[in-house]
């Protein structure tokens, strides 16, 4: 059979369309679908990925940590990857053990246990590690997976601290393997007209913006409000969207950080050793600001808004796995709802078949929890807090 990768253009368009209106209805289901060709087309895929694709070879991913994310997200999303598959789970839960095995016919040579975990290495079902735990582990598997000569996906935040985070990052360089953190929301639609918009100025400079996400929190996973397990509570959790939302429309990284910690309502028990909520807002070099509000104490609004010198631009709902709605002050988007999971999990087999960088790399990991602790240390001394020395990465709109 002809590879993929020496087929003309007309070909593999022809190749891709196909494939699309053979399989894309029924694997990514219609609303993933848009206009004649799926977004299989649209993620551009190289060589090495059409290849995969004709052949029937998707990579193996393994899911460790069984929680709430990897069964109703991550393992229903692998159901619909065209570039990678589930091949593996790492659980500490003997029930979730059988339950997953039986669920999605998984081999007993590829269940493992956290025991077990490092024996990955012999495994060559398995090419993709994700990491699921809670963030206080996020470093020792991540380093342990570098060992075991694996490419790692990594839960958000990155870590509880930077200097974890460096460690990370150095592990997987030096085992020579692709490193991405799990940020589903830079391959959606709306978020990426929301990058492309604020970037490009297509409606001027932006002069202001807001976002918000948070919610009521019942302590159905009791590991968000354990510091060490966590790092801390809602500002990571939930408040990292913003964070992240903010730049990436602004298409900057601000210049400081001011914060204070909202009320807490339950200071001897739930929120006794993480904070309840934060208001936090980011400087600029222009001068332009971001008001930002996060909380496990009450619902707010999932909102991402920037006011710009000739209208503005919006997401609300903003932060979901789906659902997600954008409007400009021109009219709405009209753009479409896609399997963000599956989305970001091809995009990094893609990155892997072909040795290409990630848009959501270690460093952006990295970015991002230096940006968490210095709204931490600034709620802490009520003081405006310098970003300087944030590593300046940024998801330029051009990116991939």
């Amino acid at each position: 059979m002809k590879s993929i990768g020496h087929l003309s253009a007309a070909s593999r368009r022809e190749f891709l369309r196909t494939l699309s209106l053979g399989l894309g209805a029924t694997l990514v289901g219609s609303s993933a679908v848009g206009g004649p060709l799926s977004w299989l087309e649209e993620l551009r895929y190289g060589p090495a990925s059409l290849e995969a694709l004709q052949t029937g070879k998707p990579l193996g991913v393994a899911l460790v940590g069984l929680g709430k994310y990897s069964t109703g997200q991550l393992a229903p999303a692998l159901q619909q990857t065209k570039l990678c598959k589930l091949a593996g789970i790492v659980t500490g839960t003997p029930a979730k053990a059988a339950q997953w095995k039986k669920q999605y016919a998984l081999p007993d040579k590829n269940v493992y246990d956290y025991k077990t975990f490092d024996r990955i290495a012999d495994n060559p079902d398995i090419d993709i590690i994700y990491i699921v735990l809670p963030v206080g582990m996020h470093a020792e598997y991540v380093e342990r997976a570098a060992k075991a000569g694996k490419h790692v996906i990594c839960e958000k935040p990155m870590a509880p601290t930077a200097e974890e985070c460096r460690r990370m990052i150095s592990a997987m360089q030096k085992a020579g393997k692709k490193f991405s953190i799990g940020y589903r929301l830079h391959f959606e639609p709306h978020h990426q007209e929301m990058m492309r918009l604020g970037q490009k100025q297509e409606l001027g400079p932006i002069k202001s913006l807001v976002a918000d996400n948070g919610f009521r929190f019942n302590n159905d996973t009791p590991w968000r409000v354990d510091k060490e397990l966590a790092g801390g509570g809602p500002l990571m959790d939930m408040g990292i969207y913003c964070v992240q939302g903010v730049v990436y429309t602004k298409g900057e990284i601000p210049v400081s950080v001011t914060a204070k910690l909202a009320p807490n309502p339950d200071p001897q028990g739930l929120f006794k050793e993480v904070e309840a909520g934060v208001n936090w807002q980011m400087q600029f070099a222009d001068g332009s600001v971001a008001d930002c509000r996060t909380s496990y104490a009450e619902n707010l609004n999932s909102r991402l808004r920037a006011e710009t010198a000739k209208g503005f631009l919006e997401l609300q709902p903003a932060f979901g796995y789906g659902g997600i709605q954008g409007r400009t002050s021109q009219g709405p988007m009209n753009l479409q709802n896609v399997p963000q999971q599956a989305r970001q999990m091809d995009d990094f087999a893609d990155c892997v078949l072909n040795n290409k960088p990630t848009r959501v790399p270690g460093e952006m990991g990295l970015r991002d929890v230096q940006l968490l602790q210095a709204i931490y240390r600034a709620a802490a001394t009520g003081q405006k807090v310098s970003t300087k020395d944030v590593v300046a990465v940024l998801d330029k709109t051009n990116s991939r």
